[in-house]
Formats: structure tokens, C-alpha cells, sequence
């Protein structure tokens, strides 16, 4: 029987191909995370997650806003971002940099492989051989990293070149659980990487050592592995194995135990605000039914108030009518005598009818229909069953006695400018009112001059105060009336005294008529008087003069006054000499 020509054994067979995605019985540590499938080049990214490289080479960037950087450390960084390309690792979320050359440029991972392959080992059925593809596997070089058939394995032993390569059953490799494969050069594919070059940091194969890295210091892998273990050794239990102790204590005792001591707190505050929603709204049922026996009450007060109310107004209604009626009858079916006669009883009976029933004013008094009362929601109405409640019903009626004025413009004003007083509108314990809509009616009559009336406009403040505004247009003594429901307040009728417009004098403070005229010495007066000197016009001594500096305008003697027209003193003569009038 030929031998048959032993093929170049290759790195990984098990890169390149496309395996269906695995059952969930499949190992977790040769699965990718992002496809869900085994392993195809897992590559490892900066935060030490493994995913195929396809998958790596998927991810959209990421990229942050620079940070105002300036001088030689920008552009440095610029560089390094120019040279890479920021994506974050789908299982962390970390940020990492992918080299310029892409996935390629990233660390493989061989432990990942060796998953792969012995998952392929377990799960799989019968392997074939790599070298001749018809026999079944029953050994693997694990050099080469090619199954072997029974022959295939023989002939790979009469080798020169591979007589010393390392060959194990399948089914020891599928007992053991735990895969050793050699690591291979991925520029020679046959070589192992046996050796590594400090000066680049990477471990190489003979030839590369001979060749690309001819002038490096390349070292045995077995010298320098204790090194670098020891640095990586170091790190794990000195500093990050401690730090795992105390975050998984940590997630023990300040994470779970505080979860579990959070939701007995959770669950007892809703026990207490489920209570407290129960009291609360027993509470609020209680202020409810007390709400609304109130308003019976209210609504049985008032009835009986309209009940009486009604019989007064019908009990003055008989005694008009029938005053009335007779009067009338009197007047038309008596004779002289007979009027004469009942004159007497007659008048001061429709008298005192007419006093008593008189308003200057006359106006329809409101009823109380219960436009008084109304609810207020959000009034403090204290507590109940120790629960704070609002909501109350006011039921408030205005007292005219109470009502009172405020402000200067009900007692005195200025003629032709806008004045105004206040209202305030309270009920029968003194206090203000909480609503408007009472009816007021306010009349401003000059007490001299009957038809002289000043317009007035009053505000409803819906608070209780009403806003009067008026004008007068000539000054004087003026009565100011201010009623509620058709019936005075209490001061009513007020005393509004109205002042003139203040006048500027327009004449000249002198004292005498040559003063006034500048020292002119054909100023004349209107006496004969004259002054030493020759001077015709006249001094301090005439009749009327009142002997001290005057205003020529009106004679006022003070200086800083109003002038007024019914005082004027002194006026000038239509010849344009000063003329001094005795008052």
C-alpha cells in the first residue's frame, strides 16, 4: 500500500468555516456573545472580552466630544484617534480602541480556540481525518493541529520532519476536558511559537527570529515566562484578588442584605400608608357628614328667617293698603266736616307710615335666597379624628352698622382731580367679608346747590371691598351717601369737603405802589397821595393801605398762598397805573 502525501497542517481548522449556532448544553467559553455561535478568529478587545472578529469588526464607533485639550498632550491624543477607532465592548459597555488596521491588529484568543476545538470534540460525531478524508480520527498531532487516522498516524510518525511531534488518542483528549494546543506562527504556519522578542514584546517563531527580528534580543518563551507570570501573578493576588474578596463581600452584605432590609422598609411603609389612607378617608367622611349637617341647619335658619320675614312685609303691606284705602275713601265720600274731623288721626297715622317706610334711596332690598352660603374647599377646617381637613362653608352675611369706609376721598378732595374711597363691606361679628356682589349704591349731592351731583363709579373687589371713584368739577361742601341693601352704613351721610384748584398769584408781592413799579417816578396811584421827593406815586400812609408787603393781584399779605378771586386787593388801571382799592 502507497503512503500518502502528508499535507501542510494548518493553525486552526476551525477558522473560516460557519457552525450553525449550538444548543444550550454547548460550553459558554467557546461561544461568542454577540452571534451566539462558536468561535470564528475570537479576538481579544482591551477589556478583556473575546468576540469573533467579524462581530468586532460590526460594531458601530463611538466617539466623545473633546474636552478643550490644548498643546503637545492634544495632539497626541489627536493622533492616537486618528490611528484608532473607539467602540464599546457589547458585553461592559467600556470603551475601547480598535487598532488602525482593524480586528486584525487585535490580540487572538488561544484559550478561546482550544474551547472551540474541544467543544467540536465532545459534541460532534465521528471526526475525520485531515491528512487523507476517508478514515475516521482516532488521533491528533497536537503540533500539526490535524486529526489523524489510524494509517494517517503512522505514517505521520515514519516522518523525519514530525517524527517527534506529539500525538493523543481523541477519546483521551475527550476524557480529559482540557485542551493544550500549541500556538503557531501566523507567518509560517509550521513553525511554533517558541520565542519572544523583548524589544517588540511579541513572541515569535524561529524563523521570524531569524529574519524579521534577526537584530532583536529574542529569548526563549521558557526564561521569560517566569517574568512575565509573575508580573501578571502579582497583579491578580496581591492587588485585584484582594479587591474581588471585598466586592463580593460587599455585594453580600451592603448589597443583598440592604435589598432584603429595603424591601422590609418598603413593605412596612405601605402598610402604614395604606393605614393611614384608611383613617384619612374615614376622616374625610366624618368632616363630610358634618359638612352637610351644617348646611341643614343652615337651610332650616334661613327658612324660618324668610317665614318671618315674610310676615313683617305682609303685616306692612295691610297696614299701607288699608291706611291708604281710607285716606282715599276719606278724600272722596266725606264731607267737609267729616275730613276735618278725621284729620287729625288720619295724618299721623299716613305720617308715621311714611316715615318708617321712607328712603331717600329706594331700592329693592336683596332676599336671602342662600346666596350667602357657599362651600370653600380649600379652607383649614382643623382636624378630625386627628387627620388635618379643609373644606368649609361659609355662611357669612354683611351687617351694614359694620360696614366702614376707608380712605381721605370721603372727606375732602381737590376740584377737577380723580378721587376714591374704599368700602369694606363685614358681617355682624366685625370681620371683612370673604365675596362681593352686595348691592351698594353711593351718591355724591352738593349740600348748597341741590342739582349739582358728582358721577361716581363703584368696583367690586370680590373680596368684600368696593372700590368709589369720582370727580368733582366745582369745590364746595358735599353729602356722601353710602348704602348697602338700600340702608345707610354707619356715618352715612358723609361730610365731603371739595377745595378749590390751587390759583398763582398774578400780580407782584410790593408794598406800595413806587416799590411795585420798579422805582418809576411817573407811576401813579389811584389817591392823591404822592411821595417826597416830587415822586407822584403813592407810599405806605394812604387810606386801605394795609401796612405791610402785599400781593397787587388779590392783597393777600402771605407771600407763599393761593390767590383767590374774591379776596383781590389790588389790580392795575387800564391807563397802566397802579391803582390801590380799599377792601
Amino acid at each position: 500500500m502507497s503512503q500518502p502525501e502528508e499535507e501542510e497542517p494548518a493553525e486552526n481548522p476551525t477558522v473560516g468555516s460557519e457552525p450553525e449556532p449550538r444548543s444550550t448544553s454547548v460550553n459558554p467559553r467557546a461561544v461568542c456573545g454577540v452571534c451566539k455561535r462558536l468561535y470564528r478568529e475570537p479576538k481579544i478587545l482591551p477589556c478583556l472580552h473575546t468576540f469573533c472578529s467579524d462581530c468586532i469588526g460590526q460594531l458601530e464607533p463611538f466617539s466623545v466630544p473633546p474636552r478643550g485639550r490644548s498643546g503637545e498632550e492634544a495632539a497626541q491624543k489627536d493622533r492616537a484617534a486618528a490611528a484608532s477607532v473607539t467602540v464599546l465592548c457589547p458585553e461592559c459597555d467600556a470603551e475601547v480602541d480598535i487598532p488602525q488596521s482593524g480586528p486584525a491588529g487585535l490580540s487572538t484568543d488561544h484559550l478561546a480556540l482550544d474551547e472551540v476545538f474541544l467543544e467540536t470534540l465532545v459534541s460532534d460525531g465521528p471526526l475525520g481525518c485531515d491528512l487523507c478524508g476517508e478514515g475516521v480520527a482516532e488521533s491528533r498531532c497536537d503540533v500539526c493541529s490535524v486529526n489523524l487516522c489510524g494509517f494517517c498516524r503512522q505514517a505521520h510518525r515514519r516522518q523525519k520532519r514530525t517524527a517527534s511531534h506529539s500525538v493523543q488518542a481523541v477519546e483521551e483528549l475527550k476524557a480529559r476536558g482540557r485542551l493544550c494546543r500549541p500556538v503557531l506562527c501566523s507567518l509560517h504556519p509550521a513553525q511554533e511559537l517558541r520565542l519572544f522578542c523583548q524589544p517588540c514584546d511579541l513572541p515569535v517563531c524561529l524563523e521570524c527570529a531569524a529574519t524579521l527580528h534577526r537584530d532583536h534580543r529574542c529569548r526563549p518563551a521558557h526564561d521569560v515566562i517566569d517574568h512575565h507570570g509573575d508580573r501578571i501573578r502579582e497583579l491578580v493576588s496581591v492587588r485585584l484578588r484582594p479587591r474581588l474578596e471585598r466586592l463580593e463581600e460587599s455585594l453580600q452584605k451592603q448589597v443583598e442584605i440592604s435589598q432584603e432590609s429595603l424591601q422590609v422598609r418598603v413593605d412596612a411603609t405601605a402598610n402604614e400608608i395604606r393605614a393611614f389612607a384608611r383613617g384619612y378617608a374615614s376622616a374625610v367622611e366624618a368632616h363630610c357628614l358634618s359638612l352637610l349637617h351644617r348646611l341643614e341647619e343652615l337651610r332650616v335658619q334661613r327658612r324660618n328667617h324668610l317665614h318671618l320675614q315674610r310676615a313683617q312685609l305682609q303685616q306692612a303691606l295691610l297696614d299701607v293698603r288699608g291706611s291708604v284705602e281710607f285716606a282715599e275713601r276719606l278724600l272722596s265720600c266725606g264731607s267737609d266736616a267729616e275730613i276735618l274731623s278725621a284729620k287729625g288721626v288720619t295724618l299721623r297715622r299716613l305720617t308715621s307710615l311714611a316715615e318708617r317706610g321712607c328712603d331717600p334711596h329706594p331700592a329693592a332690598v336683596a332676599p336671602d335666597d342662600g346666596g350667602s352660603i357657599y362651600f370653600m374647599p380649600r379652607e383649614p377646617a382643623g382636624e378630625v379624628e386627628g387627620y388635618p381637613v379643609v373644606g368649609v362653608i361659609n355662611s357669612r352675611t354683611v351687617d351694614v352698622s359694620r360696614c366702614t369706609v376707608e380712605g381721605e376721598g370721603c372727606q375732602q378732595g381737590m376740584e377737577g382731580q380723580q378721587e376714591h374711597f374704599t368700602l369694606v363691606c363685614r358681617d355682624s361679628a366685625g370681620e371683612q367679608l370673604a365675596r362681593g356682589g352686595e348691592h351698594v349704591l353711593v351718591s355724591i349731592v352738593h349740600r348748597k346747590k341741590k342739582n349739582c351731583t358728582v358721577e361716581t363709579t363703584v368696583a367690586d373687589s370680590n373680596d368684600g371691598k368696593y372700590r368709589v371713584s369720582y370727580k368733582p368739577e366745582e369745590a364746595g361742601e358735599y353729602s356722601v351717601w353710602v348704602c348697602v341693601r338700600a340702608q345707610h352704613i354707619k356715618g352715612s351721610p358723609f361730610i365731603l369737603n371739595v377745595k378749590r384748584k390751587f390759583r398763582h398769584h398774578s400780580g407782584t408781592f410790593h408794598c406800595c405802589s413806587f416799590c411795585s413799579s420798579g422805582g418809576a417816578k411817573d407811576a401813579r396811584c389811584g389817591c392823591p397821595g404822592t411821595m417826597p421827593g416830587g415822586f407822584k406815586g403813592c407810599g405806605h400812609g394812604h387810606k386801605g393801605h394795609p401796612g405791610k408787603p402785599h400781593w397787587s393781584c388779590c392783597g393777600s399779605t402771605v407771600e407763599k398762598s393761593e390767590c383767590l378771586p374774591q379776596s383781590i386787593y389790588a389790580a392795575v388801571s387800564p391807563g397802566g397805573h397802579l391803582r390801590t382799592v380799599e377792601l
